[in-house]
């Protein structure tokens, strides 16, 4: 069975979402055996992930936003104003 390019975004949604999980049971830093200390090297891995998503999503037209989500500007206040003109 020939696998589509969402089924790949969505293995690499689910492979990042488990290597944040193991990033953050195990610290953004880790020690190595003389005691330097190096960055998790899941982060990485992680952030292709999360990288290989966004552009799945790009190439499936899915990347698009509202400019405007709100109705826009609100109206010009109404009621009694007073006469500036005179």
């Amino acid at each position: 069975m020939k696998k589509g390019i969402e089924h790949h975004g969505f293995e690499a949604l689910d492979r990042a979402e488990a290597l944040a999980a193991a990033i953050a049971r195990d610290g953004d830093v880790v020690y190595s055996r003389t005691g330097v200390p190096k960055t998790h090297p899941a982060v990485k891995d992680e952030l292709a992930c999360r990288s290989f998503v966004v552009k799945t999503l790009e190439r499936l037209g899915l990347n698009i936003e509202n400019l405007k989500p709100g109705p826009g500007r609100p109206p010009s206040p109404s009621g009694w104003r007073p006469d500036l003109a005179s």
